[in-house]
């Protein structure tokens, strides 16, 4: 008989997330044994790198396809794959609507997952706004939190001004300007939308990825660590008498083998719909596990930009970088009740098969903060399973009487905005999307102060009633968000990272 394996740290999930989670306990201690376990499988030959900036001429035009939309629920697969697969083998790497896992998510109807390794880190757009107002979470500790959403961004490498302003987007900026003065601070006056890339002259940007937040996962060369894919977390292992958690079941997704794997913590980073998912399936089941679904309101348009108004002749449109479908990415901040929006501009020049300007569109879309409800809520059935062999999850959502009238106001914020640019036919060219449609869920397993109900975690983390048990990511989220998401979920990462290093640290002080 063999003995069980053992590591120091368990991560479950090889999205940003555990990314961030890796490096960050990698900094603190050379030698941490870390493994990270993933159920899906890489796209391409190196696990954790970003579709944007993969070898391979196919999976990059596919890509590079779907993003030009700026609709996150229309990622490559995740728009098209709503039946049931017959196993996970039938799933090739990528992103697949919830249905496709057997999920009943009717109620978000372009709810999607990400089921390869690298998580939706290896998909998403990399547009990284800075949280504010309502959207922060620092728990009384204002300099704390500006701390870690420092060190967020530096994790992520994120770039003030990386795509844009043209001339045309710095006239894109004026009119957004002369409509919102005085909504904000100078620091939240619409600007570029800030992303984590990496700035290069010319050519593509490179976009942040699991694999270049923790180099290990796409290329190896850490003996201390371990990257387990193909292989998913079915529950963990809870002791009974010390209010621990000894390790987790592991199940391959090719061949059924089960194991075991002996951790001294567990953090998991598995996205806001199978952390939760993970923790019922261990019998951890606080009353708040699941509730508070929260999901920005989506509402885009695009408006083809009047030239002769301008005063703008085609040859003097700009174009995007090789390797760019977008020549600006501009950034419209909430600011509270004065301005509550977040607003992404996403500009295109469309050219003729020669290469030759024709027309240039301006790219709106609008996210409305939604209320946090605990009727908002995952449903997890204790006897039927989804195709992962795991809880099937039931969503319930809905918008309150507040959300509705927010939206409606942000209906009609981008229709009048849209006509400062051109003509503009609200019936064909907008559209308020159906609810998961951003692929920001936020609230599921989130965060607070006291363990009274309304949260599953403390502040950094900890789950409730656990001394080894952590979370991270964007489920941990305890607020409304009108941003996307991804910058605010990393500074759960950090938070996470820094309780596991001090709790080791305190454990061989003694």
């Amino acid at each position: 008989m063999t003995d069980t394996p053992h590591t120091d740290v368990l991560i479950v999930g090889s999205g940003i997330m555990g990314s961030v989670v890796a490096r960050l306990l990698r900094d603190t201690d050379p030698a941490l044994r870390i493994t990270m376990v993933d159920g899906g499988a890489p796209i391409g030959t190196a696990p954790g790198v970003h579709l944007h900036d993969i070898d391979d001429p196919v999976l990059w035009s596919r890509y590079n396809e779907k993003v030009a939309t700026g609709v996150q629920g229309m990622y490559t697969g995740a728009e098209v794959v709503r039946e049931v697969a017959d196993s996970l083998d039938d799933l090739t790497p990528g992103m697949f609507h919830a249905l496709a896992f057997g999920e009943d998510a009717e109620a978000m109807p372009a709810t999607a997952l990400a089921w390869n390794a690298g998580g939706m880190g290896v998909h998403w757009t990399a547009a990284t706004p800075g949280p504010a107002g309502d959207e922060v979470f620092d728990f009384g500790d204002p300099a704390r939190w500006t701390a870690d959403l420092d060190t967020a961004r530096r994790m992520l490498a994120v770039t003030p001004a990386p795509i844009g302003p043209t001339e045309v987007g710095e006239l894109v900026l004026d009119v957004l300007h002369r409509r919102y003065d005085g909504t904000g601070p100078d620091d939240r006056r619409p600007q570029p939308m800030p992303m984590a890339v990496t700035a290069t002259a010319s050519g593509p940007l490179p976009r942040t990825a699991p694999g270049t937040v923790f180099p290990a996962i796409a290329t190896g060369g850490d003996p201390a660590f371990t990257l387990v894919t193909g292989t998913l977390a079915t529950s963990l292992i809870v002791s009974e008498d010390d209010g621990r958690i000894a390790g987790a079941r592991l199940r391959r997704v090719a061949d059924g083998a089960e194991s075991e794997l002996r951790a001294d913590a567990v953090l998991v980073c598995a996205d806001a719909l199978r952390t939760p998912q993970l923790l019922f399936a261990s019998g951890i089941r606080p009353k708040a596990l699941g509730r508070y679904l929260n999901e920005h309101a989506f509402i885009t348009a695009r408006v083809l930009l009047d030239l002769d108004r301008y005063g703008i002749a085609p040859e003097a449109l700009p174009l995007s970088r090789v390797g760019e479908f977008c020549t600006d990415s501009l950034w419209l901040p909430q600011n509270g009740a004065a301005q509550p929006f977040h607003g992404q501009i996403m500009n295109r020049t469309y050219v003729d098969e020669d290469g030759l300007p024709l027309a240039h569109s301006v790219g709106l879309a609008l996210y409305a903060p939604v209320e946090s409800r605990p009727e908002n809520r995952l449903v997890f059935s204790s006897t039927d399973t989804d195709l992962a062999g795991m809880p099937r999850i039931g969503v319930e959502f809905g918008y309150s009487d507040a959300d509705r009238a927010l939206i409606a106001r942000a209906q009609a914020e981008v229709r009048s905005l849209a006509e400062e640019f051109g003509p503009f036919d609200p019936a064909t060219e907008s559209a308020l999307l159906p609810p998961g449609s951003s692929l920001h869920l936020t609230g599921t397993v989130r965060s607070g102060t006291a363990d009274d109900g309304t949260s599953v975690c403390d502040p950094d983390g900890r789950v409730w009633g656990f001394d080894n048990l952590y979370l991270a990511g964007n489920g941990v989220i305890p607020t409304p968000m009108a941003a996307n998401v991804t910058l605010t979920g990393a500074v759960t990462a950090v938070r996470a990272a820094r309780a596991v290093a001090g709790r080791r640290t305190a454990l061989a002080a003694h």
